[in-house]
């Protein structure tokens, strides 16, 4: 089967999917669906292990954000107990993304803002650069509402480049 054809597939199974009742779902009935959108016959033995592969791949990343959101959870719980980590200028680290990266929550103005950005240290503290970014509710929820877009074009990059 052709690149094209596999990409075809994939986005129009994982379209479906994003729109289903799982509880109500079977790979049967996406094939079926699937089948009828693109007007391939899926239930074709070289069809029918794709289609699974990818039933599985979005069940997977379901399983993975389940767990990261069990795992938030379990942190606003560590909120509650007081363990937060604040840095020098007394904004609350989320989370550190690498020795550098970090992202935090910081009032500028006026204004909540979440920030990721980079931090260099001098003379025994850590201060933040120019390097990153700050958003402000508005542009935070706006980001949070389009990430499974962003994911979603972060896969088809990564796939083209397979």
């Amino acid at each position: 089967m052709d690149a094209e054809t596999r990409e075809k597939i994939k986005k129009t199974v994982r379209e479906i999917l994003e729109e289903a009742d799982m509880n109500e779902m079977t790979e049967y009935k996406i094939r079926q669906m699937a089948s009828q959108k693109l007007e391939i016959n899926l239930s074709d033995s070289k069809y029918k292990v794709y289609v699974r592969h990818v039933v599985n791949s979005f069940l997977e990343e379901q399983k993975a954000k389940q767990k990261e959101a069990e795992a938030v959870a379990d942190d606003d719980d560590d909120d509650n107990n007081n363990n937060k980590e604040f840095d020098d200028d007394g904004d609350l680290i989320v989370c550190r993304l690498s020795e550098k990266r970090r992202v935090t929550i910081q009032e500028f103005r006026g204004k909540t803002l979440v920030s990721i950005r980079e931090y260099y240290k001098k003379d025994g503290k850590e201060l933040p650069s120019s390097k990153g970014i700050s958003l402000t509710e508005e542009q935070w929820s706006a980001f949070k509402k389009n990430m499974p877009n962003i994911e979603k074009a972060v896969r088809k990059m990564e796939s083209q480049t397979m």
